[in-house]
Protein backbone atom coordinates (compact mmCIF):
# COMPACT_ATOMS: atom_id res chain seq x y z
CA UNK A 1 0.00 0.00 0.00
CA UNK A 2 3.00 2.68 1.01
CA UNK A 3 4.64 2.03 -2.38
CA UNK A 4 1.46 2.45 -4.61
CA UNK A 5 0.82 5.62 -2.61
CA UNK A 6 4.12 6.75 -3.31
CA UNK A 7 4.68 6.15 -6.59
CA UNK A 8 1.31 7.29 -7.77
CA UNK A 9 0.92 10.65 -5.77
CA UNK A 10 3.51 13.43 -5.03
CA UNK A 11 4.36 14.63 -2.00
CA UNK A 12 2.11 17.55 -1.65
CA UNK A 13 -0.30 15.39 -2.56
CA UNK A 14 0.51 12.83 0.11
CA UNK A 15 0.74 15.66 2.77
CA UNK A 16 -2.55 17.47 2.16
CA UNK A 17 -3.94 13.75 2.30
CA UNK A 18 -2.39 12.57 5.45
CA UNK A 19 -1.76 16.06 7.89
CA UNK A 20 -5.12 17.54 6.38
CA UNK A 21 -6.98 14.39 6.48
CA UNK A 22 -5.29 14.26 10.00
CA UNK A 23 -5.89 17.62 11.24
CA UNK A 24 -9.84 16.93 9.78
CA UNK A 25 -10.81 13.57 11.19
CA UNK A 26 -9.08 15.13 14.48
CA UNK A 27 -11.51 18.35 14.94
CA UNK A 28 -14.43 16.37 13.76
CA UNK A 29 -14.15 14.03 16.48
CA UNK A 30 -13.55 16.74 19.14
CA UNK A 31 -16.38 18.31 17.99
CA UNK A 32 -18.39 15.29 18.17
CA UNK A 33 -17.00 14.61 21.40
CA UNK A 34 -17.90 17.96 22.77
CA UNK A 35 -21.02 17.56 21.77
CA UNK A 36 -22.10 14.31 22.79
CA UNK A 37 -20.51 14.91 26.30
CA UNK A 38 -21.11 18.86 27.31
CA UNK A 39 -19.69 18.19 30.55
CA UNK A 40 -16.38 17.41 29.65
CA UNK A 41 -15.84 21.13 28.46
CA UNK A 42 -15.50 22.20 32.45
CA UNK A 43 -12.54 20.04 32.27
CA UNK A 44 -13.59 18.10 35.40
CA UNK A 45 -11.45 15.32 34.60
CA UNK A 46 -7.98 17.41 33.12
CA UNK A 47 -5.91 16.31 35.78
CA UNK A 48 -6.49 12.54 35.03
CA UNK A 49 -6.67 13.35 31.10
CA UNK A 50 -3.46 15.53 31.52
CA UNK A 51 -1.38 12.69 33.38
CA UNK A 52 -2.75 10.57 30.62
CA UNK A 53 -1.93 13.08 28.01
CA UNK A 54 1.40 13.38 28.83
CA UNK A 55 2.54 10.06 29.45
CA UNK A 56 1.35 8.62 26.36
CA UNK A 57 2.65 11.90 24.73
CA UNK A 58 5.89 11.30 25.66
CA UNK A 59 6.36 7.48 24.90
CA UNK A 60 4.54 7.90 21.78
CA UNK A 61 6.94 10.50 20.95
CA UNK A 62 10.04 8.70 21.89
CA UNK A 63 8.68 5.59 19.50
CA UNK A 64 8.23 7.97 16.59
CA UNK A 65 11.77 9.93 17.14
CA UNK A 66 13.49 6.53 17.03
CA UNK A 67 11.24 5.32 14.11
CA UNK A 68 12.28 8.16 12.19
CA UNK A 69 15.95 8.55 13.17
CA UNK A 70 16.71 4.81 11.85
CA UNK A 71 14.99 5.49 8.65
CA UNK A 72 16.19 8.49 7.87
CA UNK A 73 19.65 7.05 8.84
CA UNK A 74 18.76 4.29 6.09
CA UNK A 75 17.99 6.82 3.60
CA UNK A 76 21.83 7.78 4.01
CA UNK A 77 23.38 4.59 3.96
CA UNK A 78 21.07 3.85 0.89
CA UNK A 79 22.29 6.95 -0.68
CA UNK A 80 26.07 6.15 -0.15
CA UNK A 81 25.79 2.84 -1.25
CA UNK A 82 24.08 3.92 -4.73
CA UNK A 83 27.21 6.57 -4.69
CA UNK A 84 29.94 3.97 -3.86
CA UNK A 85 29.09 1.54 -6.27
CA UNK A 86 28.88 3.90 -9.45
CA UNK A 87 32.00 5.40 -8.46
CA UNK A 88 33.83 1.48 -8.30
CA UNK A 89 31.92 1.14 -11.81
CA UNK A 90 33.37 4.62 -13.07
CA UNK A 91 36.63 3.57 -12.02
CA UNK A 92 36.68 0.01 -13.64
CA UNK A 93 36.14 2.44 -16.97
CA UNK A 94 39.19 4.78 -15.89
CA UNK A 95 41.50 1.50 -15.04
CA UNK A 96 40.24 0.23 -18.73
CA UNK A 97 42.38 2.50 -20.51
CA UNK A 98 45.56 1.22 -19.60
CA UNK A 99 44.75 -2.42 -21.24
CA UNK A 100 45.43 -2.94 -24.74
CA UNK A 101 42.30 -1.65 -27.37
CA UNK A 102 40.51 -4.90 -27.71
CA UNK A 103 40.48 -5.83 -24.34
CA UNK A 104 39.42 -1.85 -23.22
CA UNK A 105 36.62 -2.37 -25.95
CA UNK A 106 35.33 -5.64 -24.64
CA UNK A 107 35.30 -4.38 -20.97
CA UNK A 108 33.75 -0.69 -21.91
CA UNK A 109 30.66 -2.97 -23.83
CA UNK A 110 30.43 -5.21 -20.50
CA UNK A 111 30.44 -2.18 -17.86
CA UNK A 112 28.24 0.34 -20.49
CA UNK A 113 25.31 -3.10 -20.13
CA UNK A 114 25.61 -3.29 -16.36
CA UNK A 115 25.35 0.23 -16.30
CA UNK A 116 22.27 0.68 -18.55
CA UNK A 117 20.72 -2.48 -16.82
CA UNK A 118 20.54 -1.03 -13.72
CA UNK A 119 19.40 2.45 -14.46
CA UNK A 120 16.55 1.00 -16.91
CA UNK A 121 15.54 -2.22 -16.04
CA UNK A 122 16.51 -2.78 -12.37
CA UNK A 123 15.55 0.38 -10.55
CA UNK A 124 11.91 0.31 -12.03
CA UNK A 125 11.85 -2.75 -9.78
CA UNK A 126 13.12 -1.10 -6.82
CA UNK A 127 10.90 1.31 -7.34
CA UNK A 128 8.13 -1.16 -7.13
CA UNK A 129 10.02 -3.15 -3.65
CA UNK A 130 10.30 -6.13 -6.12
CA UNK A 131 14.03 -6.02 -7.23
CA UNK A 132 15.43 -9.00 -9.28
CA UNK A 133 19.29 -10.40 -8.25
CA UNK A 134 19.10 -11.76 -12.15
CA UNK A 135 17.47 -8.36 -13.41
CA UNK A 136 21.54 -7.52 -13.88
CA UNK A 137 23.52 -10.71 -12.74
CA UNK A 138 23.94 -11.84 -16.45
CA UNK A 139 25.46 -8.32 -17.46
CA UNK A 140 27.46 -8.03 -14.30
CA UNK A 141 29.06 -11.25 -15.15
CA UNK A 142 29.70 -10.25 -18.57
CA UNK A 143 32.52 -7.79 -17.23
CA UNK A 144 33.70 -10.69 -14.36
CA UNK A 145 34.25 -12.66 -17.54
CA UNK A 146 36.53 -9.93 -19.75
CA UNK A 147 38.76 -9.41 -16.54
CA UNK A 148 39.14 -13.06 -15.76
CA UNK A 149 39.66 -13.80 -19.84
CA UNK A 150 42.32 -11.13 -19.72
CA UNK A 151 46.31 -11.70 -18.49
CA UNK A 152 48.33 -8.36 -18.01
CA UNK A 153 51.16 -8.21 -19.83
CA UNK A 154 53.17 -5.75 -18.23
CA UNK A 155 54.07 -4.35 -14.76
CA UNK A 156 51.56 -1.14 -15.53
CA UNK A 157 48.88 -3.15 -16.65
CA UNK A 158 49.00 -6.07 -13.85
CA UNK A 159 48.86 -3.05 -11.63
CA UNK A 160 45.33 -1.46 -13.43
CA UNK A 161 44.53 -5.07 -13.94
CA UNK A 162 44.42 -5.55 -9.81
CA UNK A 163 42.93 -2.07 -9.46
CA UNK A 164 40.03 -3.01 -11.88
CA UNK A 165 39.61 -6.32 -9.93
CA UNK A 166 39.19 -4.86 -6.74
CA UNK A 167 36.74 -2.50 -8.04
CA UNK A 168 34.74 -4.49 -9.53
CA UNK A 169 34.75 -7.07 -6.26
CA UNK A 170 33.49 -3.85 -4.96
CA UNK A 171 30.79 -3.20 -7.22
CA UNK A 172 29.23 -7.04 -6.91
CA UNK A 173 29.27 -6.26 -3.11
CA UNK A 174 27.46 -2.75 -2.90
CA UNK A 175 25.26 -4.16 -5.65
CA UNK A 176 24.08 -7.07 -3.34
CA UNK A 177 23.92 -4.31 -0.48
CA UNK A 178 21.30 -2.19 -2.25
CA UNK A 179 19.36 -5.00 -3.90
CA UNK A 180 18.59 -5.89 -0.04
CA UNK A 181 18.21 -2.27 0.94
CA UNK A 182 15.50 -1.82 -1.73
CA UNK A 183 13.27 -5.09 0.19
CA UNK A 184 13.87 -3.49 3.68
CA UNK A 185 10.77 -1.85 5.02
CA UNK A 186 9.46 -0.83 9.01
CA UNK A 187 9.03 -4.02 10.75
CA UNK A 188 5.21 -4.33 11.39
CA UNK A 189 5.56 -4.27 14.93
CA UNK A 190 7.12 -0.24 14.90
CA UNK A 191 4.32 0.10 12.13
CA UNK A 192 1.90 -0.53 14.63
CA UNK A 193 3.22 1.41 17.45
CA UNK A 194 4.03 4.29 14.91
CA UNK A 195 0.45 4.10 13.36
CA UNK A 196 -1.55 2.87 16.36
CA UNK A 197 -0.22 5.14 18.99
CA UNK A 198 -1.63 7.91 16.98
CA UNK A 199 -5.22 6.20 17.58
CA UNK A 200 -4.80 6.17 21.24
CA UNK A 201 -3.45 9.88 21.19
CA UNK A 202 -5.26 11.99 19.36
CA UNK A 203 -8.53 11.04 21.21
CA UNK A 204 -7.64 11.72 23.84
CA UNK A 205 -6.76 15.00 23.56
CA UNK A 206 -10.95 14.92 23.11
CA UNK A 207 -11.38 14.24 26.69
CA UNK A 208 -9.34 17.87 27.66
CA UNK A 209 -11.99 19.88 27.92
CA UNK A 210 -11.40 23.88 27.54
CA UNK A 211 -14.88 26.67 27.82
CA UNK A 212 -13.52 28.16 24.85
CA UNK A 213 -14.53 25.82 21.51
CA UNK A 214 -11.54 27.36 19.32
CA UNK A 215 -8.98 26.99 21.87
CA UNK A 216 -9.97 23.27 21.99
CA UNK A 217 -10.20 23.18 18.14
CA UNK A 218 -6.29 24.71 18.24
CA UNK A 219 -5.00 22.36 20.61
CA UNK A 220 -6.56 19.00 19.02
CA UNK A 221 -5.51 20.61 16.06
CA UNK A 222 -1.82 21.22 16.67
CA UNK A 223 -1.74 17.87 17.99
CA UNK A 224 -2.97 16.04 14.57
CA UNK A 225 -0.97 18.20 12.98
CA UNK A 226 2.33 17.40 14.96
CA UNK A 227 1.44 13.41 14.36
CA UNK A 228 0.38 13.73 11.23
CA UNK A 229 3.54 14.98 9.70
CA UNK A 230 5.38 12.50 11.75
CA UNK A 231 3.22 9.76 10.11
CA UNK A 232 3.77 11.46 6.44
CA UNK A 233 8.35 11.10 7.38
CA UNK A 234 7.17 7.43 7.94
CA UNK A 235 5.45 6.80 4.73
CA UNK A 236 8.00 8.68 2.77
CA UNK A 237 11.30 7.49 4.44
CA UNK A 238 10.29 4.07 4.67
CA UNK A 239 10.91 2.80 0.75
CA UNK A 240 14.27 4.77 0.00
CA UNK A 241 13.47 3.69 -3.85
CA UNK A 242 10.00 5.03 -4.43
CA UNK A 243 8.49 8.54 -4.32
CA UNK A 244 9.60 12.32 -4.99
CA UNK A 245 12.70 12.02 -2.45
CA UNK A 246 13.52 8.61 -3.75
CA UNK A 247 17.73 7.35 -4.02
CA UNK A 248 18.14 8.69 -8.01
CA UNK A 249 20.04 6.97 -10.38
CA UNK A 250 22.22 9.91 -11.04
CA UNK A 251 25.35 8.36 -9.80
CA UNK A 252 25.35 5.98 -12.71
CA UNK A 253 25.19 8.79 -15.51
CA UNK A 254 27.87 10.68 -14.13
CA UNK A 255 31.73 11.06 -14.41
CA UNK A 256 33.21 8.63 -16.43
CA UNK A 257 30.09 6.71 -16.79
CA UNK A 258 28.39 9.75 -18.71
CA UNK A 259 30.40 8.33 -21.88
CA UNK A 260 28.10 5.42 -21.65
CA UNK A 261 24.91 7.51 -22.07
CA UNK A 262 25.88 8.99 -25.48
CA UNK A 263 26.81 5.83 -27.06
CA UNK A 264 24.66 3.00 -27.67
CA UNK A 265 25.31 0.32 -25.04
CA UNK A 266 26.04 -2.25 -27.17
CA UNK A 267 29.06 -0.15 -28.62
CA UNK A 268 32.19 0.62 -27.13
CA UNK A 269 32.42 4.59 -26.94
CA UNK A 270 34.62 6.58 -29.42
CA UNK A 271 36.13 8.05 -26.96
CA UNK A 272 37.88 7.89 -23.51
CA UNK A 273 36.14 10.28 -20.69
CA UNK A 274 37.78 13.89 -20.39
CA UNK A 275 39.47 14.97 -17.38
CA UNK A 276 36.28 16.72 -15.78
CA UNK A 277 34.06 13.41 -16.08
CA UNK A 278 36.04 12.35 -12.96
CA UNK A 279 34.13 9.16 -10.86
Amino acid sequence: MSLWLLNHFSTFTLTVVIVGGTVALAVAGSMYTRRRYPSLAEGEHNDMVGVTLGMFGAIYGIILAFVIVTLWTQLESTQTVVATEATDAALIARDAAAFPAPVRDRLDVALSGYVHGVVEKQWPLMRAGTPEYDATAGKLQAVFEVLQSYEPKTAREEVFYEEAVGHLNDVAAQRRARLTMAEQQLPPLLQLLAFGGALVLIPLTFLYGMRRRRIQVLFVASVAGLIGFSLLLVLVLDRPFAGELSVSPAPYRQGALAQYWTESPDQPPNAAPTEENNP
